[in-house]
């Protein structure tokens, strides 16, 4: 599991984009101009997805499926390289995407295909 993992598989998710909003070689792929994946430049430790809430992203930290994602909100998790299988980080990259899709306006959703 790597970069290059999820930069592939948000690559096949329609209407996503990637950008480094702020340098540095970050990766943030945004759907709709809204971020649902982040991977950072300086500590490329793994991927920053979006929860349903804060108590589920509580609870992948807790049972050691994620760590607290620094300067995202406390319903953001980090995934380390490694710390779970394939099959289950492009479940939460999916959810993330999804998550951050529906709450788009429609006439953007729409526009997405």
């Amino acid at each position: 599991m790597t970069r290059a993992f999820v930069n592939a598989h948000c690559a096949l998710l329609p209407g996503a984009e990637v950008s480094d909003p702020w340098g540095g070689g970050h990766d943030a792929w945004k759907v709709g101009g809204k971020m649902f994946a982040c991977i950072g430049a300086m500590e490329d430790h793994g991927v920053a997805v979006k929860c349903a809430d804060a108590e589920t992203a509580a609870l992948l930290i807790e049972v050691g499926h994620a760590l607290r994602a620094p300067y995202f909100h406390r319903s953001w998790v980090r995934i380390p390289w490694g710390l779970v299988p394939e099959a289950e980080l492009a479940e939460r990259l999916d959810l993330s995407y999804r998550l951050i899709r529906a709450a788009l306006p429609k006439k953007v959703q729409a526009a997405l295909g």
